[in-house]
């Protein structure tokens, strides 16, 4: 994953949020990095949802479902 799919202005402003006064660019990436990862996770479980009720299409509560799942591992 060299291109991340998630901006890294995004990133800066979620470490803001957090409560940090600064946050270097490397740390925004890795950010980006690790939220791509656990976004692609919770995609998967939820086309495995979606797939399993027969359907194509991804619903927000296979999303909601997913993402359950993966934060509990």
């Amino acid at each position: 994953m060299t291109n991340s799919e998630l901006a890294i202005a995004p990133m800066h402003r979620l470490c803001k949020k957090a409560g940090a006064d600064r946050v270097s660019e490397a740390a925004a990436k890795e950010l980006a990095k690790a939220l791509e990862s656990v976004g692609i996770k919770i995609a998967k479980e939820a086309l495995d949802f979606a797939m399993h009720a027969g359907r194509k299409t991804i619903k927000a509560e296979d999303i909601e479902i997913a993402s359950k799942k993966v934060m509990e591992k």
